[in-house]
């Protein structure tokens, strides 16, 4: 008897140009990354997506068409060995109208609830709640100022990036503002001397209670969210979430302490009235895109776990 899961068939040819249209997307931020890393080189900027999250370019590349569909045909025959995805039965196949032995997959989700429940939950947990609190503006993306303030002191010097407003100016902007990030990924690279100057003490065990969808670091983390829920979800809501976060890490860098514009990134100067406004301006249309992928994630993971998530 066919198993009781929605499934639906995805026909090759469609499969296959979705497939390559990853491909080609990724190919975009991944293949300038590897050449860099293969002569040495280091972007302040387009190298962070890489080297702080855990999902490498080969991994991201891997094209996944989400819960609930099936591929036939090659491109199931190379997922067989893949992680969380099962060849059909009999009972599904004739209800596909595929013959008896034809080689077909689709995302497994009992095996994926069971390898990763605790992710699931949390995952859920970050999503649902995030979006359920107020939005935040007022942080002025004075946490990258907080992990060098005073780094003299502590021997933390950037390898090869200057401060914009030298040492004595960026310590100054750091005193001279309030200091309010409520996202602990962020606040763990803050300085020690800048650590009592946060108005709130962000730890893993309150990110749950905390994290708010105004937060740049909180957006850029949809990524993260979205492909540790692969396969469940399909590649092209991971990479809407890459290329958001992307953006995010680009502004965020340039509102930086940090002289960017030989890469080609002039600064905005939080230091300034102006400069604090166009940060404002940036960061709110960053929490209106992330608000609407966040939903998105919730719904994906709702239908690919069949509210086993809580």
């Amino acid at each position: 008897m066919p198993r009781v899961e929605p499934l639906s068939l995805l026909a090759a040819d469609i499969g296959r140009s979705r497939e390559e249209a990853h491909l080609q997307r990724v190919s975009r931020y991944a293949d300038p990354y590897l050449a860099r890393r293969s002569a040495g080189q280091k972007h302040p900027v387009e190298d962070f997506l890489f080297t702080y999250y855990t999902q490498k370019p080969g991994q991201l590349k891997r094209w996944h068409p989400g819960a609930g569909t099936v591929l036939a045909g090659d491109q199931a025959a190379l997922r067989r060995s893949w992680k969380h995805y099962r060849t059909l039965d009999d009972g599904e196949l004739a209800f596909l109208g595929l013959p008896a032995g034809s080689t077909a997959v689709t995302f497994d989700r009992a095996a994926f609830l069971a390898d990763r429940k605790d992710a699931v939950a949390f995952a859920g947990i970050i999503l649902r709640g995030t979006a359920a609190r107020p939005a935040q503006f007022g942080c002025f993306g004075l946490h990258e100022w907080a992990m060098v303030y005073r780094q003299d002191k502590f021997d933390l010097r950037h390898e090869y990036l200057q401060l914009r407003l030298g040492a004595a100016g960026t310590d100054k902007v750091v005193e001279d503002n309030k200091i309010r990030c409520t996202h602990f990924d962020a606040f763990r690279f803050y300085t020690p001397d800048a650590i009592p100057l946060n108005e709130v003490a962000p730890t893993r065990e309150s990110q749950r209670h905390l994290e708010q969808p105004g937060c740049l670091h909180a957006n850029m983390d949809l990524y993260k969210w979205a492909y540790k829920l692969l396969p469940a979800l399909p590649s092209e809501l991971v990479m809407d979430c890459f290329e958001l976060s992307w953006r995010i890490r680009a502004m965020d860098m340039q509102a930086s302490p940090y002289d960017l514009a030989e890469w080609g990134y002039p600064a905005i100067p939080i230091e300034t009235p102006q400069g604090k406004a166009s940060y404002v301006e940036y960061q709110r249309a960053f929490a209106a895109e992330a608000s609407v992928l966040r939903d998105r994630l919730a719904r994906e993971l709702d239908a690919a776990t069949a509210g086993q998530h809580s």
